[in-house]
């Protein structure tokens, strides 16, 4: 009788065990394999440390506009608008910096207004109760077309100053200062949303509202303040990324909407199974941007990798899955 037991539940264990270690650890083991198939392919290019210091420069506007879409998605709401809030970013501190204004007003200014549109987003999502999916990708399309008008629906390059460009061209120690500002970015959001209040607000907004709010949280108004960080972020990566080329295009920061969630959900994958963080949107940009840069190398065509990257969002989607069942 105890052999028939043992023989009829230890196969069942060892498939949990094994589901359980793949929704926990696949990603990981994912990341690790994409960059031994990337090295041995080519790795005089690949593998090498001045490519993947490259690679943090690469992801670095990925990253800082995924923060903001984690923030976003730990209230347990979406900002479609990211996208069309970078390439306003860009436009604007592009053109402040044509006009001969200093660096740091160019900066400053498109951060105030990314914060002033995401407050106003977040307002009425929160006070009419309106879905935020349809609101933000609502106030995209505005930002777009009021982006459009602005530049005249053409490239800002011209009498833009060296000043300008040098947050986006400058090393620190071998190190670009566009890595070194989104290793602090990364720090500073990880210990807002798991060391202070305020991310604590929102991580149980994001769990459950309703008992958020018998509890005596604030709900729209936290809401109103993540969707404030997320378009400050966002329009922040687009000054940064004009900085980088010396110029902007209405439309140079959409490419980032689908990168920056798949960010978010590979995120989730690791470290905290189906909850945003921080430290898994930075691994989960690092995968998409490894991907990206070896890709590249090997001269695979650019519109593959919008292939890939929707195909990584179903593959996260599934590891989600898969560790809730387990």
């Amino acid at each position: 009788m105890k052999l028939n037991i043992n023989t009829t539940t230890q196969p069942a264990k060892r498939v949990f065990f094994s589901k359980n270690m793949f929704s926990s650890y696949g990603t990981i083991i994912a990341g690790i394999g994409i960059i031994l198939i990337f090295s041995l392919l080519s790795p005089a290019s690949f593998a090498t440390l001045d490519n993947f210091i490259n690679i943090t420069r690469q992801i670095s506007f990925l990253v800082i506009i995924a923060i903001g879409a984690t923030i976003v998605m730990s209230v347990n709401e979406f900002d479609l608008s990211i996208g069309a809030m970078a390439s306003l970013g860009g436009v604007i501190a592009a053109k402040m910096a044509a006009s001969g204004l200093p660096l740091i007003l160019c900066l400053l200014v498109p951060i105030v207004t990314g914060l002033g549109i995401g407050f106003i987003t977040g307002s009425i999502i929160s006070k009419f109760k309106v879905l935020s999916f349809v609101t933000t990708l609502a106030m995209g399309t505005i930002l777009g077309g009021f982006t459009f008008w602005f530049t005249g629906g053409s490239t800002i390059f011209e009498n833009i100053p060296d000043s300008f460009k040098y947050i986006g061209t400058t090393n620190a120690a071998g190190i670009p200062l566009l890595s070194l500002i989104m290793l602090v970015l990364v720090f500073v959001f990880w210990f807002v949303m798991s060391q202070m209040s305020l991310g604590r607000r929102f991580y149980a907004i994001g769990g459950n509202e309703k008992a958020s709010q018998v509890s005596g949280i604030n709900i729209a108004m936290y809401k109103n303040i993540a969707f404030a960080l997320s378009g400050m972020l966002a329009a922040l990566t687009g000054a940064l990324l004009a900085s980088r080329l010396g110029s902007a295009h209405p439309t140079g920061g959409d490419g980032f909407f689908l990168n920056a969630y798949a960010a978010v959900f590979l995120g989730m994958t690791v470290i905290k199974s189906g909850v945003p963080n921080i430290m898994g949107t930075l691994f989960g940009a690092a995968i998409i941007g490894i991907m990206a840069n070896g890709l590249t190398i090997l001269e695979i065509p650019t519109f593959m990798q919008n292939v890939i990257t929707g195909s990584i969002i179903i593959a996260a989607l599934i590891i989600q899955k898969l560790g809730r069942d387990s």
